[in-house]
């Protein structure tokens, strides 16, 4: 018999992928509704909205300094993400993972 984690892994590691790889696990997750999934995919969800939402203030100083801090930024909360999903955890991501939790509750 497969576990919660084992049964929601795959959505899970396909959310972070991209912003399609997170409407993908979303229809994956759809009909088990496996809490571990929805958990990474609220997670990442979050972070794709940051990095387009951010990304178009960021594009407005035109510094090179600050755009470089901003993607290493994403990319920490991307591979933070990514690998408590490969590890089977569920950890939020650094600052803003608990308000992804609170704002995407009603992603399952």
């Amino acid at each position: 018999m497969k576990t919660l984690v084992e049964e929601g892994k795959t959505a899970a590691i396909v959310a972070y992928l991209t912003i399609i790889g997170t409407i993908i696990a979303y229809f994956m997750n759809s009909e088990s509704k496996n809490t571990f999934a929805s958990f990474h995919i609220r997670q990442a969800l979050g972070i794709h909205i940051t990095f387009y939402v951010l990304g178009v203030l960021v594009g407005l100083f035109d510094s090179w300094l600050v755009s470089s801090a901003f993607y290493i930024f994403i990319a920490i909360l991307g591979i933070y993400g990514l690998v408590t999903a490969i590890q089977g955890e569920q950890k939020v991501v650094p600052i803003l993972g608990h308000y992804y939790q609170k704002w995407f509750s009603t992603v399952n």
